[in-house]
């Protein structure tokens, strides 16, 4: 079977030279994951997941990045994907092996029905798709009417959001999106927190 989907795959990327990232991740006991939260930086997502490797930077199409569900972790609201045609979100795709897959699942609060495993089509700066798994809040925000500012009860705290944005610097995302990210409002708490605790839904 894997050797029919090795000819499969490079019959394809003959045809039309897509990258069969999910195919060979698959065969090589390894999965795919776009992160666009916390798990940006590299140190958080290696708390859960120390076999992950940064295989570059990605964009998710027709989705917006918002936030929702208060993290007690975090002191604030926690970032999500949601269908948003027009909007996308960058984040990095790492390479992971399937033995962690569980614990990110855990540190992603699948098992407590806080966020669910989706998975998304992304495209890589050379403009291939790549099929990969990441995470959705269960309970999806509304888009803020335009010309209204980002509610109180949706923000995420200072330090949470710095993370996203250290984590969105140390991936190189592209700069006019870092300053994207640097327009979302705090909630103003930027107080310690324990970016070790391996116990507490990441976001993102």
């Amino acid at each position: 079977m894997n050797s029919w989907l090795i000819i499969c795959c490079f019959l394809v990327s003959l045809i039309s030279g897509p990258y069969c990232a999910s195919l060979d991740s698959a065969m090589s006991g390894t999965f795919l994951y776009f992160a666009y939260g916390s798990n940006l930086l590299t140190k958080r997502i290696h708390i859960n997941n120390p076999t992950a490797v940064r295989k570059g930077i990605a964009k998710l199409e027709n989705y917006r990045l918002d936030f929702n569900y208060y993290s007690h972790r975090w002191k604030g609201c926690a970032a999500t994907v949601v269908p948003d045609e027009g909007k996308h979100v960058y984040g990095a795709l790492w390479e992971i092996g399937n033995e962690n897959m569980a614990a990110l699942d855990k540190q992603e609060g699948v098992d407590t029905h806080v966020y669910e495993v989706i998975k998304v089509s992304v495209q890589t700066p050379e403009g291939t798709s790549v099929e990969s798994r990441s995470y959705q809040l269960c309970d999806l925000p509304p888009p803020v009417p335009e010309g209204e500012k980002f509610p109180d009860e949706r923000r995420p705290s200072k330090i949470y959001l710095r993370t996203i944005i250290d984590g969105a610097i140390e991936s190189k995302l592209p700069a006019e999106y870092i300053t994207y990210l640097r327009s979302f409002p705090d909630n103003g708490y930027e107080g310690e927190i324990n970016l070790h605790d391996s116990n507490s839904t990441s976001s993102g």
